[in-house]
């Protein structure tokens, strides 16, 4: 498998943070529409959202001290 260029690169990252956006805004929605509507809230899409964010934040900042 070859090395990606750097317009591939762009690419690929862009694609990854359009997707981490959708599920967030999904996750945010499905949230606050189980809360309102239901009158529940939905452990289980709150425990993605928040895991998600978490994971991604923890994951962000070791790469950055590893770089520095």
């Amino acid at each position: 498998m070859r090395k990606m260029d750097e317009m591939e690169m762009a690419i690929s990252l862009k694609v990854v943070r359009g997707a981490w956006f959708y599920t967030v805004v999904f996750l945010f929605s499905w949230v606050t529409y189980d809360y309102i509507k239901l009158g529940d809230f939905n452990s289980l899409a709150f425990i993605l959202l928040v895991s998600q964010n978490l994971i991604r934040t923890g994951i962000e900042l070791y790469l950055k001290r590893k770089m520095s």
